[in-house]
């Protein structure tokens, strides 16, 4: 199997951070005291007088998020998911997605990829909680090449969006020809008998999937999902015509995920089996990383079990 090479997803969001900043002096980053972690510090080392520490206090800091993206800055705000979803949530919903704001959250550690922190840092329910939001855009990157082009393009998009970033090093997939556009997904690999749509840091192990079920004669088609909002339709509803079975795959709650979303568009339009691979609604445990992603089947193993499963599930 194809070996990559790894870097965290939180690192490419600090440098990108420092690259837009030279080029949009109405670009200011806030932080809720956690800059050497999220790497803004990256920002705050270059652009001072352009980054703000709330402290540890995300309601405040997205409010005033909120109060600057008003005043005509396009406004990038970090912390924790745990945090940034969780704690700070009625000031996303009401200060800023209510009113349509440039304010990007930009949220790090998310995932049980947070490994040792555990269940209280381990945010599982942060796509769930954005998905609700109207206005807002969810993104969550597959590698660090896709997580500088989500931030690109959110800084581009007129309005709210949400990207979840993560504290380990995950390999890079795409090399620089790569293209990202909000609200559109890419077809990796090709197939007939079943579709493998994943997101995030599920993407390697999905395409190591397709490998195990490729050296047993299926063909899988492999689709990479980062804007789980507004999702992909129509990439989602062909795969679903064209192969007539789908696995999901992220790193995140089945319920509510990147999982919910395809369910809902298939059964409105296309409906086929959907097999969703994720944590099945528990919460996390402390543990090394790849401890982890065995204990909650976050595996090509595991993916490529439930993509034959899906197969016996076609009509």
């Amino acid at each position: 199997m194809k070996e990559y090479i790894k870097k965290e997803t939180r690192v490419a969001y600090g440098e990108t951070l420092v690259e837009l900043g030279a080029k949009n002096s109405k670009i200011v980053v806030f932080d809720a005291d956690l800059s050497g972690s999220t790497k803004t510090g990256m920002f705050k080392k270059a652009y001072p007088d352009r980054f703000f520490n709330a402290g540890i206090a995300e309601g405040n800091m997205i409010a005033v998020a909120a109060g600057m993206a008003a005043s005509g800055y396009t406004v990038i705000a970090s912390s924790f998911a745990m945090f940034a979803a969780g704690r700070a949530f009625e000031q996303v919903r009401n200060s800023v997605a209510h009113t349509n704001l440039n304010v990007k959250i930009c949220a790090t550690h998310a995932g049980i990829t947070v490994g040792p922190d555990g269940a209280t840092h381990q945010c599982l329910e942060d796509i769930s909680i954005m998905r609700t939001i109207p206005n807002m855009v969810v993104i969550n990157p597959a590698d660090a090449v896709e997580a500088r082009l989500a931030l690109i393009a959110a800084v581009e998009h007129d309005g709210p969006v949400y990207i979840r970033y993560g504290r380990a090093p995950v390999p890079t997939i795409f090399d620089d020809s790569y293209k990202f556009e909000i609200g559109k997904g890419s077809v990796l690999c090709d197939g007939i008998d079943v579709t493998i749509i994943a997101t995030g840091i599920m993407v390697e192990a999905a395409l190591r999937a397709r490998e195990i079920l490729e050296s047993e004669g299926i063909s899988a088609r492999l689709i990479n999902i980062a804007t789980i909002k507004p999702i992909d339709k129509n990439l989602v509803i062909t795969a679903a015509a064209e192969t007539g079975a789908i696995v999901t795959a992220e790193e995140h709650n089945i319920i509510g995920g990147l999982g919910s979303a395809v369910c809902e568009t298939v059964a409105e339009a296309r409906p086929v089996p959907v097999i969703r691979v994720g944590v099945e609604d528990k919460f996390g445990t402390s543990g090394e990383v790849p401890e982890l992603l065995e204990h909650f089947g976050l595996t090509a193993e595991n993916i490529a079990r439930k993509a034959k499963a899906a197969i016996m599930m076609k009509r």
